[in-house]
């Protein structure tokens, strides 16, 4: 194939996309009428989903959180974090270690003992998770224990 044959072919696709009209204009049977064009919609947004550790999952490893919210009087810490779809990728376990200045919280994740022979799509899920602190957090700091 020639350089003169791809452009010429390049020429004729981006013609005809730009001069492509919608459904609704060519069917309109004048130029100047309104044109009924269906909003763009986007994927719904959807709350974090809500998981509880397993206490038995395989190949655990440590996994950071996006955001940590006081919530209860600060008796109680919200993480959410990206991950991936269960049985593949599971909670494993939260470590929660309480000092006078910072309040740590570290997230464990592996997989599912009953995943070993099943196909994972690579996709990410936002979860979420509470923690119940032994006192209330105060003026403390809350610290990511993935990063330290």
């Amino acid at each position: 194939m020639t350089t003169a044959t791809l452009l010429a072919g390049s020429l004729v696709l981006a013609t005809s996309c730009a001069t492509a009209q919608p459904a609704e204009q060519a069917a309109s049977s004048t130029p100047d009428a309104p044109v009924a064009v269906s909003p763009v919609t986007t994927a719904p947004t959807k709350e974090p989903q809500p998981v509880k550790p397993t206490g038995n999952a395989v190949d655990v490893r440590k996994v950071g959180w996006t955001k940590a919210k006081p919530i209860a009087k600060g008796k109680k810490v919200q993480l959410t974090w990206w991950s991936g779809v269960a049985p593949c990728t599971v909670l494993h376990k939260v470590k929660v270690k309480e000092t006078a200045k910072k309040v740590t919280i570290t997230l464990y994740e592996g997989t599912a003992p009953k995943a070993r022979n099943v196909s994972c799509i690579m996709i990410a899920v936002e979860k979420t998770t509470t923690v119940k602190l032994k006192k209330a957090l105060g003026k403390r700091k809350i610290v990511d224990g993935s990063k330290v």
